[in-house]
């Protein structure tokens, strides 16, 4: 009797063990969680991420893939995008839903649809709790996206009142890009760097003074030491100089200034991977998210160090140009190594562009006089052979550009070859995509539902078929917190 007593007490033990490991397996380990990475490709969709790896893998001489970093997260999942009031969003309606939980209409930043109520957003919940929150961005800090976590303002061009909003948020470090319209849109208000210096912030541009900071140092706005003078953007990478940090190395940096035993949460915007492909600009695009893919791999190897504490996701907000790997010109043929010979970013070549104009047109204005430039700029008729319709196509667009000689009389039409950017710029880029084999449908954002990826404890919470306002509320249950936001 007492051998049967034994053998059942043994089953009992070892049947709650097991079912204690699967239970544990399943469980999100949410207790665990102190580091959370949220990065958010703007614009970043699945061909994006697929063509920055076949791009790499063709620069080995290889066909295939040269995996990225976030494609070492192991859990995959699809986000849908769609507004409140529309199916193709905008980055203020989707930075909302991502940050706050809750839809929103087209525009709004960090309100319902109505514009009537505040949300609170998941960085906001984390603060209270005593953890770190750093706001990080290649455009400018109080853009759509970044705005979306500390700010309330029933339109996303309210940079101004946002900025003002930021300085309020408490938040402890913002940066890389700078604050758009400091002193409003009509550069006659009080300057909010100066404001955000009044509420405890402390301004430090450039890498020397960034890297100077201590982790007692607290309430940090860091920006890169060039900036675009209108936008407060970072320059893309394509145009990067020495003097200019990498988000890697700017997410490197932020790691050490917010560890602190509470934990940190952190936001990463990959941002002007939107304003290339908006411009349908393959070689800027390629190297936005191979930038921004870089600073993915900072945080993989946080986690190394911390594997049981850290979560990192990887997402978007939507998909931006339709971009296609294989194009109509190349049939199934392709050479993605050919992206290598652009030399700068489409706005780039508008600027070298409009200064040869200002040289030589009208007076000596002709195709032959540029055609130089374009070939030590881009590549064309050098590395990237090209034939006489890709001729035909660059001299229609260099009457546009220098002559003013619009292409057809309907604006719609002329919007729809050039997107409303410098025509012989748009042109060239386009060519040198045909040439690869990378094809655009639109200069606008599309409604295709977007990756995302995880790592850590929780991470199967974000495999399946999901929408981008779960996302947050999912982090939280990661964490093992209140699924409320609002």
């Amino acid at each position: 009797m007492k051998k049967a007593w034994f053998y059942f007490l043994l089953f009992v033990f070892i049947n709650q063990c097991l079912t204690g490991e699967v239970l544990a397996q399943a469980r999100p380990h949410g207790d665990r969680v102190r580091y959370v990475f949220y990065f958010i490709g703007d614009g970043m969709g699945l061909a994006q991420i697929n063509a920055a790896e076949v791009y790499q893998a063709a620069l080995q001489g290889k066909i295939g893939i040269d995996s990225l970093n976030l494609s070492r997260l192991p859990s995959l999942g699809l986000v849908t995008t769609y507004a409140q009031n529309r199916y193709i969003t905008g980055s203020a309606a989707a930075g909302t839903a991502m940050a706050t939980g809750q839809k929103t209409s087209i525009n709004t930043i960090g309100m319902n649809a109505d514009r009537t109520l505040p949300l609170k957003s998941i960085a906001w919940k984390v603060k209270q709790m005593g953890m770190k929150v750093g706001i990080i961005t290649t455009v400018s800090i109080n853009h759509a996206t970044p705005a979306a976590f500390y700010a309330h303002r029933p339109d996303r061009n309210d940079y101004y009142e946002i900025a003002l909003q930021l300085a309020e948020s408490n938040f402890d470090l913002f940066g890389y890009g700078g604050i758009k319209d400091s002193r409003g849109k009509k550069g006659d208000q009080p300057d909010a760097y100066e404001i955000a210096r009044s509420k405890g912030y402390q301004i430090v541009k450039g890498r020397e003074d960034f890297m100077k900071l201590k982790k007692t140092d607290n309430k940090i706005i860091a920006i890169n030491a060039r900036l675009d003078p209108e936008d407060a953007a970072v320059p893309v990478a394509i145009d990067r100089t020495p003097e200019d940090m990498s988000l890697a190395e700017f997410v490197s940096k932020s790691i050490e200034l917010l560890d602190n035993p509470k934990g940190f949460f952190m936001m990463v915007e990959g941002g002007q991977i939107d304003w290339a492909c908006h411009n349908n600009d393959i070689a800027t695009t390629l190297g936005e998210v191979l930038d921004f893919d870089q600073a993915v791999g900072i945080a993989l190897d946080f986690a190394k160090k911390h594997p049981n504490e850290t979560l990192i996701i990887v997402t978007a907000d939507h998909e931006t140009g339709g971009l296609s790997i294989g194009t109509a010109l190349k049939h199934y043929e392709s050479d993605f190594s050919l992206i290598k010979h652009q030399k700068m970013s489409q706005p780039a070549l508008a600027e070298v562009f409009k200064e040869f104009k200002q040289r030589h047109c009208p007076a000596n204005c002709s195709f032959e006089s540029v055609w130089p430039l374009i070939q030590e700029k881009t590549g064309l008729g050098k590395e990237i052979p090209i034939n006489d319709f890709d001729l035909s196509q660059m001299q229609m667009a260099f009457r546009a550009s220098m002559l003013g000689h619009n292409t057809f009389a309907s604006s719609d039409a002329n919007y729809l070859l050039f997107g409303g950017n410098d025509p012989l710029a748009v042109m060239v880029t386009r060519i040198i995509a045909q040439k690869a084999g990378f094809g655009w449908t639109s200069w606008s954002h599309t409604g295709i539902p977007v990756p995302i990826r995880a790592k850590g404890p929780g991470q199967q919470l974000f495999e399946g078929y999901i929408d981008n306002k779960d996302i947050p509320i999912l982090i939280l249950k990661a964490m093992g917190l209140s699924l409320v936001l609002n």
